[in-house]
């Protein structure tokens, strides 16, 4: 017999025999949570209900009101719709894109298949009859060499490549109704699990509505973001141009050698980016300060000190400014429900200062900016200096920076606007999209750990709470920029892996935060390394682990 610790019972102990599966024991024990069971954490690991217990463990099982159960729901719902297809439409294959307007963007893998509403209602159909025959989703091991050709049996190049770099002995292989995948990270038990989706067409494909994770029964509001979706389909074009649009093909690139021309590829293709955003201020003429905003691990320093140099280059005398300097002192913090100092929020910045300032320095006079010293949480007055000339002109970074607070009052016409993110073009194949926010979590733990002393633990446990800041105050201004730019590196997961790994493997197996570290480590484990030394000096990489051209004092 085996004891379970079940923290959902209020930590009541109960033992097994032997191979006991979660769904049994979450049904013996009676666990009732807010919505359907998906998932369990086991020693905070996220398994499938299916998982049969052969040790004493600790169990706490979650919901889709959860990250990893919305996690698993939103694998599983690919799946359905992959399926959906192969019955539909046999000879087509589909492709999950990015998360945008409230779910899903997919496109079929085939360009020239026309997608119009007849096309999509069919496959809604058979999506919702799939649901209501609750069939399982079914995992099952094998060795890798066999995953591998079966799946190049199946035609799915993508997971063959992807899988053939992995060095472990076994695999996972998903089964629906007799359909083979692969996905990362565990399923729901069946479909009938999956009762709040929708399909619509949009733009050249569809999009997979997705419940909200805080009301699960309804679906995500639809919100247009014309401006956000061009950058997805412009680094749609750059992947093609780079023939790297999945994690197999970069490693097989890497292997071979062409790590330093894909770096050096991406770095040119964002530096016309950055010269097309200067050109489009100085087409302004009468632009007197460029605001940039952005959410947490952006690349926002190194975006405005690139910028900077490209405004210089026309002829101009950029002047840099960070917004961080405005926070006011930490007694006056806000903090949020649990109590805890709540930075992302607006009133966390000396807003009537900023304008005070903003107002004397388009008037031309020489005004003393502070330093915000984080440690002690207070504005120091060091006796630096700003005033503009005639070809001046300032760049201005923070999270904030959209926001219609910190530029109330000064006229559009002297204000240029620019949003950064890291909004990651590369998947792990087909149907597994990487998220961003994968990518800035990972960025911000190896800058915070290098330069803010915080170890893993510590950005991890973090990290809810900036996402919920930003999408209170961050996103919602993204679309009035008047230009977006994406830091995103095509390979650079390949590159922070040398310095993400050992700090989540510091994190304990008895923490909150394992969950999410192994994850990310699973994550990580599917990339082969690049040094860093291919990374050049002027890389906004630079910026998170080190060795940049640029200053960031």
């Amino acid at each position: 017999m085996i004891e379970i610790v079940c923290t959902n019972k209020d930590n009541q102990r109960k033992e097994y025999p032997l191979g006991t599966t979660l769904a049994h024991i979450a049904e013996d024990m009676n666990v009732q949570l807010s919505y359907p069971i998906l998932v369990a954490k086991v020693n905070n690991e996220i398994k499938s209900l299916k998982y049969e217990i052969y040790k004493s463990k600790v169990i706490t099982f979650v919901d889709i009101s959860c990250i990893s159960g919305y996690a698993a729901y939103e694998r599983s719902m690919y799946f359905l719709l992959y399926k959906a297809i192969k019955d539909t439409y046999p000879e087509e294959d589909i492709i999950v894109k990015y998360s945008i307007l409230g779910g899903k963007y997919c496109e079929f893998e085939n360009p020239n298949f026309q997608v119009n509403s007849e096309v999509v209602e069919k496959i809604l159909k058979r999506m919702k009859e799939l649901v209501a025959a609750d069939i399982p989703f079914i995992r099952t091991q094998m060795l890798t060499k066999e995953a591998v050709d079966l799946y190049e049996a199946e035609g799915l190049m993508d997971k063959k490549e992807l899988l053939e770099h992995r060095n472990v002995f076994y695999t996972s292989v998903y089964y629906l109704d007799g359909c083979p995948n692969y996905f990362f990270g565990c399923l729901v038990p069946s479909t009938a699990y999956l009762t709040v989706f929708d399909l619509i067409p949009f733009e050249s494909g569809m999009l997979l509505r997705m419940p909200s994770r805080r009301e699960p029964f309804r679906l995500m509001n639809l919100n247009e973001s014309p401006k956000l979706f061009s950058v997805f389909k412009e680094h749609k074009e750059w992947n093609k141009i780079m023939e790297v649009p999945y994690v197999g093909a970069l490693n097989n690139a890497i292997k071979k050698g062409h790590s330093k021309d894909l770096l050096l590829m991406t770095e040119a293709l964002q530096e016309k980016k950055i010269m097309n955003i200067a050109d489009s201020i100085a087409e302004r003429q009468g632009v007197k300060v460029v605001l940039l905003s952005g959410p947490s691990a952006s690349g926002k320093t190194t975006i405005c000190k690139r910028i900077a140099v490209q405004l210089g280059m026309l002829g101009y005398q950029p002047i840099q400014l960070s917004l961080d300097n405005y926070f006011v002192e930490r007694e006056y913090t806000p903090r949020d429900k649990d109590g805890d100092y709540d930075f992302e929020h607006i009133d966390a910045i000396d807003i009537p200062l900023f304008h005070q300032q903003l107002e004397d320095i388009l008037a031309g006079k020489e005004i003393k900016i502070p330093t915000y010293d984080f440690h002690i949480g207070k504005k120091l007055w060091t006796g630096k200096t700003l005033q503009l000339n005639s070809k001046s002109i300032l760049v201005v970074e923070g999270i904030h920076c959209l926001n219609p607070l910190i530029s109330k009052g000064i006229h559009p016409d002297l204000i240029y606007k620019v949003f950064a993110s890291a909004l990651t073009s590369l998947a792990m194949d087909k149907h597994n999209p990487i998220h961003s926010n994968d990518n800035r979590l990972i960025r911000r733990m190896v800058r915070d750990y290098r330069y803010r002393g915080y170890s893993a633990k510590d950005s991890l446990s973090r990290w809810l709470s900036v996402r919920k800041g930003e999408e209170k105050w961050i996103f919602p201004y993204q679309e009035e920029a008047d230009s977006m730019f994406n830091s995103a590196i095509l390979c650079e997961l390949s590159i922070l892996k040398h310095f993400a790994m050992p700090l989540l493997n510091e994190v304990n197996e008895t923490s909150d935060e394992y969950t999410e570290a192994m994850r990310l480590k699973k994550l990580l484990g599917y990339f082969v390394e690049i040094p860093e030394d291919d990374v050049p000096q002027s890389s906004i990489l630079r910026e998170f682990f080190g060795g940049s051209v640029f200053s960031y004092k």
